[in-house]
């Protein structure tokens, strides 16, 4: 189960796959349910909220990204892709989102760049603004860098890679004697963005590249 926080009172909880569509806020002193974002018809992978705790994404097996208002659970807006969304991470400033897409019945692996729902719905950009094509394997993560400049992600493949946002070229990727040997399975960023850890089915936790 995923965890991310809402504020210092409450949680959203991305529920364990296969066995819930629904996301859930709760309060974290006492664990007791204040309500849930009902939308989603497959199992929901990875959830992100926005620095003011207004705005909630969610990725799901459904193969979609939906957009939701967190104080009254409202469904604003809804991304559809071709394969499932993995994982997803709003930016910094809170106007971009990063999004995963699984390899899915032939298709490749995805890293998408959108844009944050504008204020109309008629003036939503349906398209994604930047597609990356990623390796063999899931990107199980993608999270922004330092000043929205880069993305950062991993997955099965056990490689850690650097892209530019703004053209989608490869600028680093980590070494494969040194770096991890298995499945990255978790990637985390500091608050301020200037570091990150990763988590590995190689029993290690390593800090940047």
């Amino acid at each position: 189960m995923l965890f991310v926080y809402f504020s210092r009172r409450e949680i959203c909880s991305s529920p364990v796959p296969r066995t819930d569509h629904t996301p859930t806020v709760w309060f974290a002193d006492n664990g007791e349910r204040l309500g849930t974002y009902r939308g989603h018809n497959g199992a929901v992978w990875c959830c992100d909220v926005s620095r003011d705790s207004m705005r909630l994404i969610t990725g799901s097996a459904d193969q979609t990204v939906k957009l939701w208002n967190v104080q009254t659970g409202t469904q604003l807006f809804s991304f559809n892709f071709d394969s499932p969304a993995k994982s997803v991470d709003f930016s910094v400033a809170d106007k971009l989102a990063v999004i995963t897409i699984d390899p899915f019945m032939g298709l490749p692996s995805t890293i998408q760049k959108i844009f944050r729902r504008k204020q109309r719905k008629k003036d939503q950009d349906l398209e994604s603004v930047l597609t990356i094509k990623g390796p063999q394997g899931p990107i199980n993560r993608a999270v922004w860098g330092p000043l929205n400049k880069t993305i950062i992600s991993a997955g099965e493949d056990a490689v850690i890679r650097v892209w530019d946002t703004e053209t989608g070229q490869l600028l680093k990727e980590s070494d494969k004697e040194t770096g991890h040997q298995k499945t990255i399975s978790s990637l985390s960023k500091s608050a301020d963005g200037s570091h990150f850890l990763t988590g590995s089915l190689d029993k290690s936790a390593k800090s940047g590249i």
